[in-house]
């Protein structure tokens, strides 16, 4: 069986995985004794052996539905955000004064073109303004387009809220460089998915305890407090933006 959190997986958050992991395998009576890390995303999503994982909401409407089971949503307490859903910041340097017009005459960087929070939901929040960013620029992940404006190879970027926290944590100093101008729309937060056929209730149980489990600390790490129950519709719903 596989077992994979990497969505948040962050150098200074992997020992609180490891713990979170441990108690839901603790509430389970089974799994695997470690999370997968060394393996393909899409092949961890994918595969029959997947126990546990967490995907992003645009891979999981697109292409995931249907091949995967939903399990729940993670709860992360994001401020004006309801519970189980979350985010995207829009960022651009601290001494830049421009408005969203201004920026959207400039680049836009974006981690992917499969990212809910770094692409299609700063796309839907610009196309609702009649807006559009001028040129794009593909960094490959949050933290890259993060420092894409930070010096000057784009103008701002959408960064996951619950990243852009967990980042600020760790890199104040840096952080301070930035503001955090706009935020899009709420949407359901990144699922926890598992492999069809399994029962998705013993594991949506199983995280609650272990969430609950957890430390202060390792909470406020992983900025995640308990779960929510969503139905696939409500990431179905969600309007898919054309990809550059």
């Amino acid at each position: 069986m596989i077992a994979a959190l990497g969505m948040y997986d962050m150098p200074h958050a992997r020992a609180a995985n490891d713990r979170l992991w441990a108690g839901v395998r603790g509430a389970l009576g089974h799994g695997p004794d470690t999370l997968t890390r060394d393996m393909d995303l899409w092949q961890v999503w994918q595969s029959d052996d997947l126990l546990l994982a967490q995907t992003c909401g645009m891979p999981y409407r697109t292409r995931l539905h249907g091949h995967v089971q939903l399990v729940a949503a993670p709860d992360h307490h994001l401020p004006d955000c309801p519970p189980g859903q979350y985010f995207s910041y829009l960022i651009k340097r601290h001494d830049d004064s421009r408005d969203l017009a201004a920026l959207a005459d400039g680049t836009m960087a974006y981690n992917e073109a499969l990212s809910q929070s770094g692409w299609a939901a700063p796309a839907l929040h610009l196309q609702a303004q009649g807006l559009a960013p001028k040129a794009t620029l593909q960094t490959g992940a949050h933290l890259a387009s993060v420092a894409a404006v930070l010096d000057g190879s784009a103008d701002f970027a959408a960064i996951d809220a619950v990243t852009y926290l967990m980042f600020a944590d760790t890199a104040p100093d840096t952080a301070a460089m930035l503001h955090t101008f706009e935020r899009t729309a709420p949407t359901p937060a990144l699922p926890y998915i598992t492999a069809k056929g399994r029962d998705t209730a013993p594991l949506a149980a199983a995280l609650d305890h272990a969430i609950a489990a957890l430390s202060p600390q390792d909470r406020a790490t992983l900025h995640l407090f308990g779960t929510a129950r969503p139905l696939p519709d409500a990431y179905l719903a969600i309007p898919t933006p054309k990809s550059r």
